[in-house]
């Protein structure tokens, strides 16, 4: 049961990710509510991939170790994209390397973990702090396609703030909890 639906939209979101960017690269307005849609489709598969492999009972072990790294790279691209293309502020860099190097800390853990048999299952927390990356992301296109101003671009890179004190306890914790394994 390796092609499932859920799995399917797990590899859709990863598929969507150099569409993405070669949305980035063409300069314009359309391209750019193109990127803000693109990057919405995949956010929610997010959602959906995991609420139908549950009510439809198509958990996998390939789903639980792809939807992480889907998450992963979909919130990582996009932030190196904002940032590359100076769509967020210097200051929202910070918050944005927070979120990166705790991603590739986490899943440093995982691989290790994996090699010993141990799993470090996604807490509660994480989901959350996945979802308000996202949101975060989707206000910081929303304001770059749109230019709604400067009330959507604060909230989102207060979000991207918050996300990132959110990505600190969650990487503490799994920590915590990887090197309590030993």
């Amino acid at each position: 049961m390796i092609l499932t639906v859920p799995n399917i939209l797990t590899l859709g979101r990863i598929a969507l990710i150099p569409l993405l960017i070669v949305f980035f690269y063409i300069d314009g307005p359309y391209s750019r509510w193109i990127s803000l849609i693109i990057f919405m489709l995949a956010c929610f598969t997010d959602f959906l991939d995991g609420y139908l492999a549950r009510i439809w009972s198509q958990t996998s072990r390939l789903g639980q170790a792809l939807d992480p790294i889907a998450d992963k790279l979909l919130v990582s691209s996009t932030l190196l994209l904002l940032a590359g293309f100076d769509r967020i502020t210097r200051l929202s860099l910070i918050p944005a390397t927070v979120i990166l190097c705790r991603e590739i800390m986490v899943s440093g853990l995982r691989e290790y973990l994996g090699e010993l048999k141990l799993s470090l299952p996604v807490s509660f927390m994480a989901k959350w702090k996945t979802a308000l990356q996202m949101l975060s992301i989707g206000c910081l296109l929303l304001t770059d396609a749109s230019g709604f101003g400067v009330v959507i671009s604060v909230s989102g890179e207060i979000f991207l703030w918050i996300a990132a004190l959110m990505t600190l306890i969650t990487g503490w914790n799994y920590l915590k909890s990887a090197l309590h394994s030993f």
